[in-house]
């Protein structure tokens, strides 16, 4: 007797750990529901899925926008039956700019697409892993290494990644009675476009400009499909993947 397919919902599927990581859940076995804003990036990742011989479904969404993550999520439920793990990864980087030059609109952007998102998405997620028979799923949360420890003039970065710790916290709490589990990957310098910068050099601490060490994207991707597949009774609450030599452990 077949094992009935297991749904998992990656937000940011369109590109770097996001596409990587639906990937590679689609190669676990998972039905992968991608989400982001742009459907190009989106059809471009289901086409690799469906090149493996994976299954893939494409859902437009605009993860700060309530209305487009409710209507996600229904369609979700309605043409997937349940939903077993949401892969919270969709975020914007705010690059460095000194606090005394912080534009309110630009907080409030970061705020809403790296907090608000995260919020929306598992909050739609739970009611429906809530009400599905069987009850419960995971939730993952990517936290990044700025859940620990700052970047240079990154303020609203910093602060949506060190909230997303208590999220995941509550979660993983008020998940209990439900069968759900709430766990967070912070990720350090994954090899996307978005880190291509670091070949050439980051601000540092100490005002250095420096190049860091980056590791292959896939590694992460595996450690997400991992901790995806466990069966609920276990839960990695926190992970951190990251370049090995990158400047993080100790003083740089």
């Amino acid at each position: 007797m077949n094992e009935p397919q297991k749904i998992a919902a990656v937000t940011g599927a369109g590109s770097g750990i996001g596409r990587a990581a639906a990937i590679a859940l689609a190669n676990s076995g998972f039905t992968v529901a991608l989400l982001g804003r742009r459907i190009e990036p989106l059809l471009e990742t289901k086409e690799i899925i469906e090149a493996n011989g994976g299954k893939v479904r494409v859902y437009p969404t605009d993860v700060a926008d309530e209305t487009s993550v409710e209507q996600t999520f229904a369609k979700i439920e309605q043409e997937c039956g349940r939903l077993d793990v949401l892969f919270n990864n969709a975020g914007r980087n705010a690059g460095a700019v000194p606090l005394d030059e912080y534009e309110l609109d630009f907080w409030n952007s970061v705020v809403s697409t790296n907090l608000t998102g995260v919020f929306l998405c598992a909050r739609a997620a739970w009611r429906l892993m809530k009400k599905q028979a069987p009850q419960g799923g995971r939730i993952i949360n990517n936290g990044s290494i700025s859940a620990h420890s700052p970047r240079p003039n990154t303020i609203a970065y910093t602060a949506t990644k060190h909230a997303i710790t208590g999220i995941t916290k509550s979660l993983a709490l008020d998940g209990r009675p439900f069968n759900i589990a709430c766990s967070q990957i912070d990720i350090g310098n994954a090899a996307t476009p978005l880190t291509e910068r670091m070949n050439k050099g980051v601000l540092q601490a100490d005002g250095r400009m420096a190049p860091e060490a980056r590791m292959d994207v896939k590694h992460v991707a595996d450690a997400v499909a991992h901790m995806a597949s466990l069966p609920l009774e276990a839960n990695v609450l926190n992970m951190t993947i990251m370049a090995t030599a990158m400047p993080f452990v100790g003083r740089g």
